[in-house]
This record gives C-alpha cells, sequence and structure tokens, in this order.
C-alpha cells in the first residue's frame, strides 16, 4: 500500500528493508468454500502477527460437521483437539512430527494407520491455564500417507493428518485427492491478487484501505456466484471456467445492462451473460507440465533502483541510462 505514515504506523513494511525503501504490507488470512471458491471469513494485521493466530480468530465461522482443509502451517495437537471440540474435523498435512515416532494404534494400511498423539509439553500462548488443563493427554489421529510421483520431478512423501477415522466412510484415497484440492486456495489469492489486481491497494490511510480491500472481496465474491451459476446451468466443474474470462464479459456487458431498466429485458441479459460465461473454459492441461519462474520479456526500465532513502539518494548519469557500477 503506499508509503504514508499512517498506513505506516498501522501495518509497517518489512525488517529486512531499509527505512524509506518499503512500502506498508498487510498479512491476510482467509477462509474459503471448496465447493464454490467464496471467501468465507477473512482476518488481516501486519507482518508481525502469525497467520495461525489470524485463524483462530476465524473458527466462530466453522458450523459443526465442517471440514477444515489446510497446510502443515496449521497442524498441531492443540489445533485439532480444539476444533474437535467444536465438532469441526481437520485435514491437514503433517508438520514437525515423524509418523514413525507416534505411537500406532491400528495399522489400516501400510499408507494408512491409527495413531496416539501425545499433549505437547510446553502450553501454546493462545491457551489460557484453564483451558490447557482441559486438553487430554493423549489424542487418536488418523495419518495418511501421500505419494505424489509426477514423471520428470522429484518423488515426494507426504503424510496427512486428519480427525476424520473411519476408514470405509472415508477411504485413503479419497482423502489423498482432497488435500491435493488444498491448492486451489493458492490459486483463489491469485485470482484476488493477480487477476483483479488487489497486490497493491493505493489509499493513503489504513480507513480506507480497509473499504477498498472490503470492495476487493465483495466484487470476487459476486464474480465467484456468477461463476458457479453458470457452471450449474451446464452443469460443469466451476473451475473449468475461467477467472479473467469472466471479469472481461463482466466489462462488456455491464454498461448493457446499466442501460435498460425493464425487468425483462435485464434477466435476459443476465442469462446472456451466464450462457457466455460457462463457454469460457480453460483448455485441458496435459500433465506432467514444467513451468520455470524465468521472464522472457526483457524490461525497459531505464531507472535506479531506490535503494536509499530519497534524500539520501543520489543519481548516477550515464548517457541517459543507469548502471549500478557507474
Amino acid at each position: 500500500m503506499p508509503d504514508t505514515e499512517e498506513n505506516q504506523a498501522l501495518y509497517p513494511q518489512p525488517k529486512v528493508q531499509k527505512k524509506g525503501c518499503g512500502f506498508p504490507v498487510m498479512r491476510i488470512t482467509a477462509s474459503f468454500s471448496l465447493v464454490t471458491g467464496h471467501m468465507l471469513e477473512h482476518r488481516k494485521a501486519d507482518l508481525h502477527v502469525h497467520e495461525r493466530t489470524l485463524w483462530h480468530q476465524m473458527w466462530g465461522a466453522y458450523e459443526e460437521n465442517d471440514v477444515a482443509l489446510g497446510d502443515r502451517g496449521f497442524c498441531s495437537f492443540c489445533e485439532l483437539w480444539a476444533l474437535s471440540k467444536r465438532k469441526v474435523d481437520c485435514v491437514m498435512r503433517l508438520f514437525q512430527r515423524a509418523p514413525e515416532k507416534a505411537k500406532i494404534i491400528k495399522k489400516i494400511n501400510k499408507n494408512d494407520c491409527l495413531v496416539e498423539w501425545a499433549k505437547p509439553k510446553k502450553c501454546p500462548k493462545w491457551l489460557t491455564k484453564e483451558q490447557w488443563l482441559d486438553v487430554p493427554k493423549t489424542m487418536t489421529v488418523r495419518q495418511v500417507k501421500v505419494t505424489v510421483d509426477i514423471p520428470g520431478f522429484r518423488t515426494q512423501n507426504i503424510v496427512v493428518a486428519t480427525t476424520l477415522l473411519d476408514n470405509k466412510k472415508y477411504p485413503s484415497a479419497a482423502l489423498s485427492d482432497l488435500y491435493r484440492r488444498r491448492w486451489l486456495v493458492e490459486l483463489f489469492f491469485k485470482d484476488m491478487k493477480t487477476t483483479m489486481r488487489m497486490d497493491v491497494l493505493r489509499c493513503k490511510t489504513p480507513e480506507l484501505i480497509h473499504k477498498e480491500l472490503t470492495i476487493f472481496i465483495i466484487a470476487y465474491n459476486l464474480i465467484r456466484s456468477l461463476i458457479f451459476q453458470a457452471a450449474l446451468n451446464r452443469g460443469i466443474d466451476p473451475y473449468s471456467i475461467s477467472m479473467a474470462g469472466t471479469i472481461a464479459i463482466i466489462r462488456q456487458w455491464t454498461p448493457i445492462l446499466a442501460t435498460h431498466n425493464d425487468i425483462g429485458i435485464k434477466k435476459k441479459i443476465i442469462l446472456a451473460i451466464l450462457d457466455l460465461v460457462a463457454k469460457e473454459t480453460l483448455p485441458h492441461r496435459k500433465e506432467p507440465r514444467s513451468h520455470p519462474r524465468a521472464i522472457k520479456r526483457r524490461s525497459n526500465c531505464k531507472y535506479q533502483l531506490l535503494t536509499k532513502p530519497r534524500h539520501e539518494f543520489k543519481e548516477i548519469q550515464h548517457r541517459s541510462q543507469y548502471r549500478k557500477n557507474a
């Protein structure tokens, strides 16, 4: 966001950046619906607040029988126990705990077993002393080994921890496929930050920054609603529809929709928009794919990088171009 004193006070820049050379940065943690892609809940703070702390603040949005699908940064004994008390199950990648070190209670197959986790020795900061005393000494957790074997890439063995203990109702193959879909949350954030250009917020005060962020989230959820409705009408997967293509259609048809006041005509226009959105399907991506993080097009920027505060910075002149070692 813009480098103003108000923004810096609430969302200070990363410590590794020199004063006067960086920008205020906001950390956002969010929960999304795996079915529709809607953002259900979010929390924001500066970079010094951990994602797990923000995640705890969103637990009120979880309902009974929900399943929280998360990465290894959210997987721990106390988190799984606290959510199980709310009757919320978890499917998360195992973090900082080797499967062989846990006591195996029942071995379902070579890649699936029930284990007994022991209570941590130290009380987490987010739990009170009274809550810590209520935490049981052990907890039964199911661990499923997932092997990701894609030709051309290094084989990875991932262990998924879950409180869904019934192996007949929840087969290990289904849990493996479910965890692989966790990557969709990265695509949801990419849709907002890259496709919708939310990576740089433009307001100069935190109050307006928060309003700008809220508008982005509302717009994102409305676009997701349009995509989901179009997918239902055609009976196709909502994630096969292009987010960028949908935004382009909305921009083209919004002026036409705004010029008509008749409800009947508006309904016909909306049906036409839904039909066009359903046709904006993504091409089938053949696996395996390899996309190195490299830029093909060269930059035309001839300006120096700001490595010092502006009042200390000195310009280097060299035939209308700038070079580091001039």
